[in-house]
């Protein structure tokens, strides 16, 4: 003989489920500690006075020697 369910609560665990998926995917994407952030924050830091020194300026003026 088949098992008897209640298909209310069937649904619920389902939607139950995908909410909690969906909560761990949004922790793995926004979730970061403290310690993360200001890591990246230093590491965008540290690029960006890199690309600033390898900049090449055009001036139409180039200063004089003296």
């Amino acid at each position: 003989m088949a098992e008897i369910i209640n298909l209310n609560r069937a649904r619920k665990a389902r939607a139950r489920a995908e909410r909690e998926a969906t909560a761990d995917a949004n922790r793995l994407l926004h979730g970061r500690t403290k310690a993360e952030k200001a890591k990246g924050a230093a590491e965008r830091r540290l690029t960006d006075r890199r690309l600033d020194g390898a900049r090449l300026d055009h001036d139409p003026d180039p200063p004089k020697a003296g």
